[in-house]
């Protein structure tokens, strides 16, 4: 099997692992500190990820497109050398800056002092980013995919552990200090992974720090400049709506008639209840991204235009095909699930208005990580302009109106979804001569159309238990849908090899 094959499947399954340990993880924290503590801890959260994007400035993607276009050691210890002291450097100035700010931030744009503790928490955690992100990047573009999977895994297993030890002793004291006990969980876990990938990282750098490390040509530093910088426009893009995101939510809510802690509540609800359990499917998701830069930049370089097009058709019907069942399941049984494992409906509703919609979000990612490695990622960051834009504004429009509330912003994210998915198919197609697969989306329609009237058969029998009918239920949907996709075509015989690789 190829080594983008072999480097997806480590990713999937790492990611996956990954995906319900963080799921845990927001779990764990829900029950310790509530839906008040979860909104300040969710409010603080996108300022802390515009700083590390700030820091990171687009180095990894372009880190990533740049190793897998190298023709020698010579050129890889460059970018590697050049990207650290750049992100290290900022780093340097962006930590104490996120300090001296904390309680500024809290007062003007939160409206809420306590959330300055966790600011203060969460800092240290910035320069220890910077240099993991750099270090995983570089092994990405030599699709060497394990060492960074595995990192994760350790850093959200250190990060619940942490949690689960410091939770209870910390929330007497306030929501405040649980939230900054679970931010401090976090900076741990960051310190944890980087040990590992440095441990891991000692053979690849003994390989090139016996090569030279000056600047070999103008030429290779043009070509880190060219991506990361579109790159960190894009990224700042996303995580600046990210973190005006909360700001505007509490205003418009407020606008609506809810007190500050009620906003926060109902803004803890979305994006700490209903948001992360949508988000869990996506690991197919972040794995192909992160395969797809390095293998398209590769390809790109050499001109294979047809291996390109086959590469995004064979991660779009992926997508397609695990993001369907997703949807499925996330429609079903949200009202079960939250139950499950927050012993409260609320958010259900909200899983059920987004759930269609993030079928699109699930095939984003590696539409994204294809125009960041065809070197288009200015297009990419003007159609992450345009999506923030339109989210904000509907935010905004719907939040601030008592009718609407907190669905105004659920409708916002996936009006913004929608959009950018649209605009990252439309700049594809404008560089990569392939044809869109209608058939395809046809009968990925079809099945979910299948699925969805046949749970309907078998679902009223399984409700008088909880356990049956979310284990049940959620495996008849499975049997239900594979068999359809294998009768459509959509699942093949080729692709049962995916699972098995480590025997070839």
């Amino acid at each position: 099997m190829s080594s983008f094959m072999k480097g997806t499947m480590w990713l999937a399954g790492a990611i996956f692992l990954v995906k319900i340990l963080g799921f845990i993880n927001r779990m764990v924290i829900a029950r310790f500190i509530g839906e008040e503590g979860v909104g300040l801890y969710m409010a603080v959260f996108p300022t802390f990820i515009l700083i590390v994007t700030a820091v990171q400035f687009g180095l990894p993607v372009a880190v990533t497109r740049s190793v897998a276009a190298a023709e020698n050691n010579t050129q890889r210890k460059h970018i590697l050398c050049t990207t650290l002291f750049i992100t290290v450097s900022l780093s340097a100035l962006f930590t104490p800056l996120l300090c001296i700010l904390a309680p500024y931030l809290a007062e003007s744009l939160f409206h809420d002092p306590r959330a300055a503790l966790p600011l203060y928490a969460i800092a240290p955690s910035i320069p220890i980013i910077a240099v993991s992100s750099i270090m995983r990047g570089y092994l990405h573009g030599r699709m060497n995919m394990k060492p960074a999977a595995i990192s994760q895994l350790i850093e959200q297993i250190v990060r619940i552990g942490l949690i689960l030890f410091t939770g209870r002793m910390l929330v007497p004291y306030g929501i405040e200090y649980a939230a900054a006990g679970a931010m401090a969980a976090a900076s741990a876990g960051e310190l944890a992974s980087l040990l590992y990938l440095s441990a891991a990282f000692r053979s690849e750098w003994k390989k090139i720090r016996k090569w030279p490390g000056r600047r070999t040509s103008r030429a290779l530093s043009k070509e880190l400049s060219e991506t990361a910088l579109p790159a960190v426009g894009s990224r700042l893009i996303g995580s600046g709506a990210w973190f005006l995101e909360p700001i505007v939510v509490v205003k418009s809510l407020a606008i609506a008639g809810l007190a500050s802690n009620e906003a926060m509540k109902e803004y803890g609800i979305l994006t700490g209840y209903a948001l992360p359990l949508m988000f869990l499917p996506s690991f197919l998701t972040v794995a192909l991204s992160s395969s797809l830069v390095p293998d398209i930049s590769e390809a790109f370089s050499r001109k294979q235009l047809s291996r390109i097009a086959l590469r995004i058709n064979e991660s779009i019907r992926f997508c397609l095909f695990s993001g369907g069942f997703a949807v499925i399941v996330l429609f079903l049984f949200s009202d079960t699930l939250m139950l499950v494992m927050y012993h409260t409906k609320k958010g259900a509703d909200l899983i059920q208005l987004m759930a269609p919609f993030f079928l699109l979000y699930y095939c984003q990612g590696p539409l994204q990580a294809v125009l960041q490695a065809l070197n288009l990622s200015r297009a990419a960051m003007l159609n992450s302009f345009y999506g923030a834009a339109i989210k904000l504004s509907i935010i905004f429009l719907l939040s601030s109106q008592p009718l609407f509330g907190i669905r105004g912003t659920a409708i916002a994210i996936a009006a913004s979804i929608t959009l950018v998915t649209l605009l990252h198919t439309a700049s594809m197609l404008r560089a990569v001569p392939f044809r869109l697969q209608y058939g395809l989306y046809a009968k990925v329609a079809l099945l979910l159309t299948f699925t969805f009237l046949a749970a309907q058969q078998f679902l009223p029998f399984l409700e008088r238990n909880t356990a049956l009918y979310l284990g049940g239920g959620i495996t008849g949907c499975l049997l239900v849908y594979a068999a359809g996709a294998v009768v459509l075509g959509i699942l093949t015989k080729r692709d049962a090899s995916l699972f098995l690789f480590w025997r070839h």
